[in-house]
């Protein structure tokens, strides 16, 4: 795999409750911590020697005694943070010029293949980097070989765990992020080892000293030369302008082997202008929560309280997670498979996109509808009234016409007088009445003949020598030519 240098910007999984693990020589140390309401409670802490190698032993083997050793300390927690041995860590330094970034990575990307020996392929790198003067940067490049990394996933597994990050114990007991941690030198008193950090702006230089440290009839002794030598390098290998920003040293470890090594060093050092200083307990601010009382201090407590607390580590070595998209490109990438691949996924995206077009298309005209569908329903209910009723009513309004048309005819001062009108189906009309004289009455004939649509005007009956005279007359109506208002 390539190297990445974008670990830290993974999205990291939040959690609650985590357990804390770290791993020095034989040596398996843990603490589970739980956050609440802005304070941070132990529940279970445990040390526990390992009789298997964890790079030697399988894997299964050394997952079932961790597992052990977690179910006899009463441990339920699955979700783990661990922290790496130092000593597997190989480091390279570099200086950037001013860059983009994407210029940065890929200068980067070569001084990892020249400043490792192995194949970068088979390494996991990460970086830090601190600011120089000129707008330069300074970058300390951290690699693990991936078969470690693959291991302790595979025991982690077999102790029915789940890593949520691969950091650094000395890291997170000396975190870079802080702002007290410019310009200090740490040392963290192992099991085996002693584990060197300096941090100015960011971490410039990370060692784990083998030979700081004997097993002298089952008891650790200090060779606290050997660790005042290395420091004095590890200085001296370093920019001068970042040399000097070191002005602390902070011992962590055990009481009295760190004031053993703290003696040591302050003969070595404070004549140099550097403040020697242990670190028997946590500052009050470490993690910006409430600490529990009982909280001892230690690699595995600092991850985890780290975590908990959503601080970003110096070095993330858990290897990223491939989806499922990247797991079928690695596997059908190459020659025909990969042309075929392409081409099937061009047609999916085809299909994708006219599906998402068609329900884009569908949720739009619901909205409209949503908004019309009261105003359709009211509409559709009168449609369906005047298809009801509809056979009952003219559209032509005949027999208004035919009204109107003698209403014209008849004298306005009543000496002719409609009783009743008939009107039939074929526009005949008959009309009966009373006439005070016939003349009045002729006259009504006469002037209804005259007007349009009305023809064969005839008079049927005339009743009577005195006036009133009863009459009744006929005539047709044409529809074609009256008018309907």
């Amino acid at each position: 795999m390539k190297p990445d240098f974008k670990f830290k910007s993974r999205k990291r999984k939040k959690l609650t409750t985590l357990l804390g693990l770290t791993l020095d020589g034989s040596k398996l140390d843990g603490v589970v911590l739980r956050r609440t309401n802005g304070a941070l409670q132990q529940l279970q802490s445990f040390s526990a020697q390992l009789t298997l190698d964890p790079l030697t032993a399988a894997p299964e083997l050394v997952g079932r005694e961790i597992r052990n050793q977690l179910d006899a300390a009463g441990v339920r927690e699955r979700d783990c943070i661990l922290g790496v041995p130092l000593k597997w860590v190989l480091t390279a330094q570099t200086e950037l010029p001013p860059l983009p970034e994407a210029d940065a990575q890929g200068l980067l990307q070569m001084e990892v293949e020249r400043g490792f020996h192995s194949d970068v392929t088979e390494l996991l790198v990460d970086n830090s980097r601190s600011p120089l003067a000129g707008d330069k940067t300074f970058v300390l490049l951290a690699a693990i070989p991936n078969t470690h990394l693959e291991a302790l996933e595979q025991i982690l597994a077999a102790a029915k765990l789940k890593p949520v990050s691969f950091g650094l114990g000395i890291s997170a007991l000396q975190s870079p992020a802080a702002e007290k941690s410019n310009g200090v030198l740490a040392l963290a008193i192992g099991e085996s080892h002693v584990g060197l950090q300096i941090t100015a702006g960011g971490v410039v230089a990370l060692r784990g000293l083998e030979g700081a440290i004997d097993n002298e009839a089952g008891r650790r002794a200090l060779q606290p030369e050997v660790v005042t030598r290395e420091a004095r390098v590890t200085l001296g290998q370093l920019p001068a302008e970042l040399r000097a920003k070191v002005k602390r040293i902070r011992i962590f470890g055990p009481k009295e082997l760190a004031q053993q090594l703290a003696d040591e060093m302050e003969l070595r050092f404070e004549p140099m202008g550097l403040k020697v200083e242990t670190v028997p307990a946590y500052a009050p601010d470490e993690f910006g929560v409430t600490l529990p009382p009982d909280a001892s201090l230690s690699p595995a407590f600092s991850l985890a309280a780290r975590y908990l607390t959503e601080q970003k580590p110096a070095f993330e070595f858990l290897p990223p997670k491939p989806t499922l998209l990247e797991q079928l490109a690695a596997k059908y990438s190459s020659g025909r498979l990969r042309t075929t691949g392409a081409v099937a996924a061009g047609v999916a995206a085809i299909v994708l996109g006219i599906f998402l077009f068609q329900q884009f298309q569908l949720w739009r005209l619901r909205s409209q509808w949503s908004h019309m569908q009261v105003k359709v329903t009211e509409l559709q209910k009168i449609q369906d009234q005047i298809r009801q009723y509809r056979p009952w009513y003219g559209g032509t309004f005949r027999s208004l016409a035919i009204l109107r048309e003698l209403a014209l005819a008849f004298p306005q001062d009543g000496v002719v007088t409609a009783k009743v009108i008939a009107i039939r189906d074929d526009g005949t009309v008959n009309c009966s009445g009373n006439a005070q004289d016939s003349a009045a009455l002729l006259a009504l004939e006469a002037n209804l003949s005259k007007l349009p649509g009305v023809s064969e005007v005839h008079q049927e009956q005339i009743r009577g020598s005195k006036p009133p005279l009863q009459f009744v007359f006929s005539f047709k109506f044409n529809h074609g030519g009256a008018s309907e208002n």
